[in-house]
């Protein structure tokens, strides 16, 4: 008998990723993989159909994780102009059924398959073995998941909570609220923890006379991608202005993370997945990140308790699509 073989999709607002996985004994495997521009394609189908018809294989199941609320099978994406309809998926595919969840709930599953290696740990704190967790990812967006223990696993639950108000902790930070509520109306907490949000914040941070922009960092902004420019001449120490963007986001990054770790009761442990913290790990190493973190006034301690890991595997959120689509059809326990 063959191999149930798994279609996986990660997608982003910037990337979408696609992969065949193999389930044998309980475990994944990626067969193979690719990566292409999301909005390159008018639709997830078109982007689906050509990746099956090139690897030419018979498919058992599939599911994809997608940035944007889901309800039905159904999701607009958030940062595309794609809506992804999960029975329309299955007919294209020719499967009786597709998985569709929200891309942090596919990230929060795939915690499970991750090793040790995959991990970088800012505090060990007191895990609780048999307590909630929960994963917070900055990237093109900013995504929130939990997960909660019942009987011998935890489950994962898909959030909005990137769409939430962001809250100041600081006067830089409420100037910053006040020039982006003139810019948006509402601020959301992903206006600023996100890749355009850390270009958000060094925009603010130079039009308000707080630094000036050193001679060729205009133009290289105009020519890259802001907010990789921005990290990469903040952590080389090329531009001081860029270092102190880095320093807000990271300062938000920790205090969100804090938040989320409380609304959940995060005593397993906070995981930071997307692409921007291994991007940034020196800075997320420094005291800011987890000063911000604990910061609850009289919680403190228990924030002090709660692990907070990075995630270093890109393949967390496609694993994870996998192995949801796997523990439904009962491939996995």
């Amino acid at each position: 008998m063959s191999r149930p073989l798994i279609l996986a999709g990660d997608i982003g607002g910037t990337h979408t990723r696609l992969a065949l996985v193999e389930v044998h004994d309980g475990r994944l495997t990626l067969a193979s993989e690719a990566t292409v521009p999301s909005r390159d394609h008018a639709s997830l189908e078109e982007i689906v159909e050509a990746f099956v018809a090139k690897a030419g294989q018979k498919l058992s199941h599939a599911g994809f994780g997608i940035a944007g609320p889901v309800r039905d099978g159904q999701v607009d994406a958030t940062n595309l102009p794609w809506h992804v309809h999960a029975r329309s998926l299955a007919t294209r595919l020719g499967l009786a059924e597709v998985t569709v969840v929200n891309d942090l709930e596919a990230n929060a599953y795939g915690l499970a398959v991750l090793d040790a290696g995959d991990l970088v740990t800012l505090q060990a704190g007191r895990p609780d073995p048999q307590g909630n967790a929960a994963v917070i990812a900055a990237g093109t967006g900013l995504g929130e998941a939990g997960l909660v223990w019942v009987g011998r696993r935890r489950h994962p639950f898909a959030t909005e909570g990137g769409h939430a108000d962001f809250a100041p902790t600081d006067e830089t930070q409420v100037d910053l609220y006040r020039h982006l509520a003139r810019e948006h109306g509402h601020v959301s907490i992903e206006r600023v923890l996100s890749g355009p949000g850390l270009y958000a914040i060094y925009r603010f941070l130079r039009d308000t006379g707080r630094g000036e922009e050193p001679e060729g960092l205009a133009e290289a902004l105009r020519r890259g991608e802001p907010p990789a420019v921005i990290t990469e001449t903040a952590l080389s120490g090329r531009s001081p202005l860029s270092v102190q963007a880095l320093d807000v986001f990271v300062r938000v990054y920790g205090a969100e993370a804090g938040n989320l770790a409380l609304r959940t009761m995060a005593t397993a442990g906070v995981y930071l997945g997307g692409g921007i913290a291994p991007r940034i790990l020196p800075k997320l190493r420094e005291p800011a990140f987890l000063d911000a973190f604990r910061a609850k006034g009289r919680l403190q301690a228990l924030l002090a308790a709660m692990p907070v890991h990075v995630v270093l595997n890109d393949q967390a959120a496609l694993l994870g699509a996998a192995r949801c689509v796997a523990l439904r059809a009962g491939l996995v326990e």
